[in-house]
């Protein structure tokens, strides 16, 4: 046997266990795409879940802000969105209350007539923080989040709804609804 013979025969082999020493690091980096991309979808979902509730926080302070004089009447003595209300034949706070669960609840986003909301057990509260004026209310907007951080020490609302008070995730708003019109004699507030 000539040298060159006696090469090939040691070399023999030694190509497939290249290739599958390849395959085995493209599975893990395969394998290490795929829990990035699960990670990314949570974040996401998450991410998505803020910005409804941003919009659902937003609702509500807008609609405090319109209806001034009787802004008392939006303090809710518990957290609502639990589930779907009808509300036909309420006006004013009430109707906007209503609408607001309603829209907590995911009554807006329906799949085959069902209402499948944006957020996981959204619910909402406001709370008057000041009576007097210039009066002060906190609107909250809580819902669960999908793995578990830190529990929102800003506001109480939901807290308890759900099993891990670390999946609760919280967007809050201050208000402050001034006097427009004091009384020239007494100084107090005429219209808010």
């Amino acid at each position: 046997m000539d040298r060159s013979h006696i090469c090939l025969i040691r070399q023999s082999g030694v190509t497939m266990l290249e290739v599958l020493i390849t395959i085995v690091i493209v599975a893990f980096g395969l394998l290490g795409v795929a829990g990035l991309q699960a990670r990314m979808h949570v974040a996401e979902t998450e991410a998505y879940q803020r910005a409804q509730a941003t919009v659902l926080l937003r609702y509500m302070t807008d609609r405090i802000n319109a209806n001034r004089k009787d802004s008392m009447s939006y303090v809710t003595a518990s957290a609502v969105g639990a589930a779907l209300q009808d509300c036909s034949g309420l006006t004013g706070a009430a109707l906007d209350l209503c609408e607001w669960n309603n829209l907590l609840a995911g009554a807006s986003e329906t799949k085959g007539g069902q209402s499948v909301g944006g957020m996981i057990a959204a619910r909402g509260c406001v709370f008057n923080t000041v009576a007097t004026m210039p009066r002060q209310f906190t609107v909250a907007v809580v819902w669960q989040g999908l793995s578990p951080t830190v529990a929102p020490t800003a506001t109480t609302c939901g807290s308890g709804t759900y099993t891990d008070d670390k999946t609760r995730r919280a967007v809050i708003a201050p208000i402050t609804i001034g006097c427009l019109q004091n009384d020239p004699n007494t100084g107090l507030c005429v219209t808010p």
